[in-house]
Parts: C-alpha cells; structure tokens; sequence
C-alpha cells in the first residue's frame, strides 16, 4: 500500500504547479483520493477530494476557483493542478485515500476519513 507524491517546488505568487500522486498496493478505483496540505505551525487541512464512484470533487475554500483535481483510474494517479499560487499556499502537500461510506454526506475534507498517506512533498510559493 503505497502513495508517492511528486511535482512539488519553489515559484512565485501566480504561477501554477501541477502535483501527481502515484498509488499502488489497494484497488485505486474503490477509494476516494484527495490532497491535505500542513503549513508550519498550523494542523493540517484539507484542500481538496474526488470521491470514489461519481468522481465528485470538492475543494477547500481557500482554494475554490484556483485548484483542480483529477483521478485516472486506469494509471491509478491523483493530481492537482494548482494556479494563481500565493504564498498562504505554502505548505508541505499529503496525497491520501480512503473509503468514506456510500452514499456520504459528511466533510469530505475530513482527514479521518483517510488511512492510507503519502510521505508528502514541499510546495512554496514566494512573493
């Protein structure tokens, strides 16, 4: 059972990164799969979900409008496509799964409904 973030890095305020999320070891299709994101000082949160089945996505407010998230089953990836970066998005950025039951109408930004976790990977966004 394993998640291995990559795409991480330095840039500045307004530009974009794309973080991908390889997963392996667990059926990739029967999870959902999102991106937390824990800045020094401050509990980790969650930024943004695609749920399993209807592949809904859901977004944190301080990133509605500016990220993207995406699941392709078939290559059993993940991956956010971050634009208009600001430095608040500074943070050290989880990939993880987990299987919330269907039908679900809680916090799908819950981190407890995740057990499977990535090591993480660095984003900083400067001014």
């Amino acid at each position: 059972v394993n998640l291995v973030e990559s795409g991480g890095g330095w840039v500045q305020a307004g530009e974009s990164l794309r973080l991908s999320c390889a997963a392996s070891g667990f059926p990739f299709d029967d999870y959902a799969v999102g991106w937390f994101r824990q800045a020094p000082g401050k509990e980790r949160e969650g930024v943004s979900v695609i749920s399993r089945g209807t592949s809904r996505s859901i977004y944190g407010d301080s990133v509605k409008g500016r990220f993207t998230i995406s699941r392709d089953n078939t290559k059993k990836m993940v991956y956010l496509q971050m634009t208009s970066l600001k430095p608040e998005d500074t943070a050290v950025y989880y990939c993880a799964a987990g299987r919330p039951p269907l039908p679900y109408g809680g916090d799908y930004l819950d981190r407890r409904l995740f057990g499977i976790w990535g090591q993480g990977i660095q984003v900083t966004v400067s001014s």
